[in-house]
């Protein structure tokens, strides 16, 4: 048989290729990004109590309504911004879901996406199955700042979509309020939308304050906002999230989601939906992790690594020039297979692979684990 790839370009994801190869040679994985602690045993008592009260078939294509309601009641409650529950709000099999159900909505071939690179390795693939082209802008510095001036001379009449992701993985940084003034002024009067990846919004440090583009009316008012409950309840496996945007892109939306997955897991939206109630679950999450990247950070203070803390996310991106002059991928290879400690190299996310000798490794993990990673840093 013969056929045309869609994807002709595409490769196993470094995730995948790191995750087995510390499998293979039974080495710390601090690459893929999920915690390797366990979720909150109180939210996995409501969705067994979801299961055997009988919420075990079909939920609204949208959504369990009272989850939908805890959502907006979230955004009401850190944010001072609201969306409606019933015509504003969709959940989704995990925010990849909806990233890709986002882009198959919008993009039509030739439509020209923005995206920022280092950039998380759905976006592009989404793209270009539905016949767009990416426009990458490579971030800069240790601070990965975007160049808002390059940006303006990217955009034209074939620019349909900006991906923007705060706080960003894979650097740890986040877009300040600032960034997000410069994108609304770039945006404003066009028909632009704004697709913000805001999955790691509860895990920002130092006082610092996550600029959600509901923030922003007219932001907000082209934008939709993808989240996640498994990056923030430490439970990826159940691969749920949500997306938010105003009616008249919320009902394209799902034109979309209903044909893709059509609806989720029903007793987890009731767990969760019960959950929520109690706003602590993720008002508390900045401290929890924070006091992770602090311990991380200072058990690996005498090794040769440096680096800036992690301003959001649960990753920290380590420089390594003052140990080797290896390329970031031959690197991470090398210190899983001889070393037994697995880390995510940046290249693969820049234009062209561009190598800046920095790899990213996930904190989200047992004080026992972040140790045995410590001690195996220091020795390099």
């Amino acid at each position: 048989m013969k056929h045309r790839s869609k994807l002709p370009q595409v490769a196993t994801s470094i995730f995948s290729v790191m995750s087995a190869l510390a499998n293979e040679h039974g080495a710390i994985n601090l690459s893929q990004g999920f915690p390797n602690f366990k979720s909150d045993q109180k939210l996995i008592d409501f969705v067994n109590l979801a299961m055997n009260s009988g919420h075990n078939q079909y939920a609204p294509m949208a959504g369990n309504m009272e989850l939908r309601r805890a959502i907006s009641k979230k955004f009401e409650l850190v944010y001072g911004s609201s969306y409606h529950p019933e015509t504003e709000i969709t959940v989704t099999a995990g925010a990849t879901q909806a990233i890709y159900t986002i882009i198959s909505a919008f993009i039509h071939p030739h439509d020209e996406v923005i995206i920022f690179k280092p950039a998380y390795d759905c976006y592009e693939p989404a793209v270009q199955i539905n016949g767009g082209k990416t426009i990458a802008i490579q971030m800069h510095g240790a601070n990965y700042a975007i160049n808002w001036d390059e940006v303006a001379s990217k955009i034209s009449a074939k620019t349909k979509l900006i991906i923007i992701n705060t706080p960003h993985n894979p650097s740890g940084t986040v877009l300040s309020e600032n960034d997000m003034q410069k994108l609304q002024a770039l945006t404003a009067g066009t028909d632009i939308l704004v697709l913000s990846d805001e999955v790691y919004e509860h895990m920002v440090f130092d006082n610092l304050k996550h600029q959600s583009a509901c923030l922003f009316p007219d932001l907000k008012a082209r934008s939709f906002i993808v989240a996640s409950f498994g990056k923030t309840f430490h439970n990826t496996g159940w691969k749920l999230g949500y997306c938010c945007a105003p009616k008249a892109l919320m009902s394209e939306f799902q034109k979309v989601h209903q044909f893709n997955v059509f609806s989720v897991n029903s007793a987890m939206q009731k767990g969760l939906a019960d959950y929520l109630k109690t706003p602590s679950h993720y008002l508390d999450l900045a401290h929890f992790y924070q006091e992770k990247r602090d311990y991380f950070l200072q058990l690996i203070k005498d090794s040769r690594f440096s680096g800036t803390p992690a301003a959001g996310t649960y990753f920290q991106v380590l420089d390594y020039t003052n140990i080797s002059e290896e390329s970031d991928v031959s690197f991470a290879k090398k210190i899983t297979i001889k070393n037994g400690l697995a880390a995510i190299p940046m290249s693969v996310f820049n234009i062209g692979n561009k190598d800046h000798k920095v790899l990213r490794f996930c904190f989200a993990k047992t004080n026992e684990t972040l140790k045995k990673a410590a001690a195996i840093l220091n020795q390099l």
